[in-house]
C-alpha cells in the first residue's frame, strides 16, 4: 500500500489567534513566486503588495510583517491571499517559511522578533 503524505496546512502554521476578524487581512502578493503556507511576508511601501520578507533591501519588504495561511501560486500574475496581519497570534516555528536570502539562524531570529513586533509570536513545539 502507498504512502500518503499532505502537504502543510494553515493548521500546521497558525496555532492561536485573538479573533480571525481582527486578526486577518485580505493581501495582495507579488507576481513572481509561489508562495507556500507559512510564507513569511513583507509589504513593499510604495506599492502596499507584498512579497517573501528578504534578509536585506530598501522596499519596505525587509521587514517581516505577516505570515500567509494559505499556498498561493503567484507566478504569472499578483494574486490574492489570506495573512495573519496582527496579534495576539501565535505561529508554529517550524511551519514558517522564508525568503532564500534569510538562510541562517540570525536572519532567522530578526524576522521572527518583526513578527513580534506585530503581535505574532512564532514558538517551538506548538
Amino acid at each position: 500500500m502507498p504512502v500518503l503524505t499532505e502537504p502543510p496546512s494553515m493548521g500546521d502554521v497558525l496555532k492561536y489567534e485573538v479573533n480571525p476578524n481582527y486578526t486577518r487581512e485580505v493581501v495582495t502578493l507579488l507576481a513572481g513566486t509561489p508562495y507556500p503556507v507559512g510564507a513569511v511576508l513583507g509589504r513593499i511601501t510604495a506599492s502596499g503588495k507584498y512579497k517573501l520578507a528578504t534578509s536585506g533591501g530598501t522596499d519596505g519588504a525587509q521587514t517581516a510583517s505577516a505570515v500567509l495561511l494559505y499556498a498561493v501560486d503567484a507566478t504569472l500574475a499578483d494574486a490574492v491571499g489570506i495573512v495573519v496581519a496582527r496579534g495576539p497570534a501565535i505561529v508554529s516555528r517550524a511551519g514558517l517559511a522564508y525568503d532564500a536570502t534569510v538562510d541562517d539562524g540570525a536572519k532567522i531570529t530578526t524576522k521572527i522578533g518583526q513578527l513580534a513586533a506585530a503581535g505574532i509570536i512564532a514558538r517551538d513545539g506548538v
